[in-house]
């Protein structure tokens, strides 16, 4: 009786040992990493992002785990920041459903999935909220509602430079590239051409879309700098000029843009010969020029705003 006493009171000690260590590794894996403002990260946040990030750009998951954390912690608080200016300027910010949905569809269709309800069960099978997404959605299209009705009246298009620029086309061939960006910043200590260099140096051994998601500022950093289809005519001069010296794969020396330093890499060209039809391509390329520079106006703000936040790591 005795020893059973003995034994029973051994696994008793056990037990509570082993609940003991299991509450303080829980304790010590979500614990507040970053403040930003009176905002908290913590390690549970880092690792849901970057659950979120490999969905968006599958080669995350092949940097290391280092690299791994300092670009989720970049991304929450590139969000985080968002946020905070998005509640200061709207009361009641909210995003209709529709438009939502269909900001969902174009993540979803990327990475070849087909409909809502697979995209929900590949959330589900990566360990990923539906809603944690959906929210993370809505910030990054109420930040764009917030630049365009900032910026709107200052973007400034040329249409009769533009419309020159499609008659003037007298072969019919129009030319377009997809390409990837790079756009970093330098810190007072540091020299261009040096960051230039452990750029290229990273691009050499990881690949571009690796050194985006490393250095790029821009909100493609996330999926590996990536930019969609871009018409030549809807460029500026000096970046035409530029890449009309390259060829496929290449990649440009840093370009000065109001936002930091642009690399462009060239990964596919496209010519197309087709009949002109004037009005439907300059409307194109007016959006696309619009788009180009609501970009800009929006690196450029979230700099601004940045300096007044206080970012702190615990």
């Amino acid at each position: 009786m005795k020893d059973k006493k003995i034994i029973f009171r051994n696994i008793l000690i056990f037990l509570l040992i082993t609940l003991f260590f299991q509450v303080k590794s829980l304790s010590l894996e979500n614990r507040i990493v970053i403040k930003v403002n009176n905002e908290i990260i913590t390690t549970y946040d880092l690792e849901n992002e970057i659950n979120y990030l490999s969905i968006l750009n599958p080669n995350i998951k092949n940097i290391d785990e280092n690299e791994k954390i300092k670009f989720s912690k970049k991304s929450i608080i590139q969000e985080k920041i968002k946020k905070l200016e998005i509640l200061s300027y709207f009361e009641n910010p909210n995003i209709p459903d529709q438009y939502l949905e269909n900001l969902l569809k174009n993540i979803y269709t990327k990475i070849g999935i087909r409909n809502l309800n697979d995209f929900k069960k590949y959330l589900s099978l990566n360990n990923i909220n539906y809603d944690f997404v959906l929210s993370k959605i809505e910030t990054e299209a109420l930040w764009n509602e917030l630049i365009i009705l900032k910026f709107s009246k200052k973007i400034k298009i040329d249409e009769s430079k533009l419309l020159k620029s499609i008659k003037d086309k007298s072969n019919n061939i129009s030319k377009s590239y997809l390409m990837s960006e790079i756009l970093f910043e330098i810190s007072q200590n540091e020299k261009l051409e040096q960051k230039f260099k452990e750029i290229t140096e990273v691009i050499s051994k990881q690949g571009f879309e690796n050194a985006a998601l490393k250095y790029s500022i821009s909100e493609t950093a996330k999926i590996g700098g990536e930019l969609n289809w871009i018409n030549e005519n809807s460029l500026n001069i000096k970046i035409k000029q530029i890449l009309n010296k390259l060829q496929k794969k290449q990649f440009t020396t840093p370009i000065t843009t109001p936002g930091g330093f642009l690399i462009l890499k060239i990964n596919d060209i496209k010519e197309e010969k087709k009949e002109k039809n004037i009005q439907q391509e300059l409307d194109k390329l007016i959006v696309e020029t619009k788009n180009n520079q609501l970009n800009r106006f929006s690196i450029m703000y979230f700099n601004r705003i940045k300096k007044d936040v206080e970012i702190s790591e615990i």
